[in-house]
């Protein structure tokens, strides 16, 4: 049994409130990032950002630790954008961003979603190229609530 092996893929509960919130401000913090008006929002209230709206969050939990953690939330195309993505650095190297972007795409499929999107900032480079290997490709820019996006990316499902 390897270290992952105990590590589910859930859906987010109000008990994983706290974790949810801090394990995005660690990787927030550690970019060197600002908390920005939609992060408090989205960290703040999951439940009306993010789920009410007919999105997801998913949380990698090890036990009852919550662990990692990524977002689904509903656009206007009939889409979802994956957003606040993070990963405990303990358990990094334990591939739970590809399980995470997996429950990601088959919620999407599911919903009969066309595509999946996502903005982030060029030197989140190990998650850049994690996103190309799942087939994210390039779209041009567009207005991005976040100061701190200059990559936008999508998979067409």
């Amino acid at each position: 049994m390897t270290p992952a092996d105990d590590i589910r893929i859930v859906d987010y509960r109000p008990d994983h409130a706290a974790a949810w919130r801090t394990l995005n401000e660690a990787w927030l913090f550690a970019g060197g990032y600002a908390l920005e008006a939609k992060d408090q929002w989205v960290l703040g209230d999951p439940q009306g950002a993010v789920l009410d709206r007919g999105g997801r969050i998913f949380i990698a939990e090890r036990a009852t630790e919550a662990v990692g953690c990524c977002s689904l939330m509903t656009m206007t195309d009939g889409g979802f954008e994956v957003g606040k993505m993070a990963v405990d650095v303990g358990s990094h190297g334990l591939n739970l961003g590809r399980r995470l972007l997996d429950a990601c795409e088959a919620a999407a499929r599911a919903a009969q979603a066309p595509r999946l999107y996502l903005e982030t900032n060029r030197s989140q480079t190990h998650a850049i190229a994690l996103y190309r290997r799942f087939g994210f490709v390039d779209v041009p820019p567009r207005p991005s609530p976040y100061a701190r996006c200059d990559v936008w990316m999508e998979k067409r499902l």
